[in-house]
């Protein structure tokens, strides 16, 4: 990268927290919070690098269907587990 791409990125991030920063004050919300939801939605836009609000939900939703998946798996080893058992033991006639 040379110094002026260099340059002309820092102008870019410093305009950049100057227009968080003035807004934020304006609506009284906390510059963080400005500057992440803006990073969210470059990211949703395709403009920035980043998992978007989509891709998150999906995860989250396939997170929550492996943690059932397991549960019932579990279960299932503890059902056969138990019907082995009954299967085993002697009967009495």
């Amino acid at each position: 990268m040379c110094v002026l791409e260099t340059a002309l990125e820092a102008d870019a991030e410093l305009l950049e927290f100057e227009v968080i920063r003035q807004v934020a004050g304006k609506h009284k919300i906390v510059e963080e919070t400005l500057r992440r939801w803006r990073r969210k939605a470059q990211i949703d836009a395709g403009e920035r690098r980043g998992t978007t609000s989509d891709e998150h939900a999906g995860i989250r939703r396939l997170k929550k269907r492996v943690a059932e998946l397991e549960q019932t798996n579990e279960l299932l080893k503890s059902a056969s587990a138990f019907s082995a058992a009954e299967f085993d033991r002697p009967t009495t006639r």
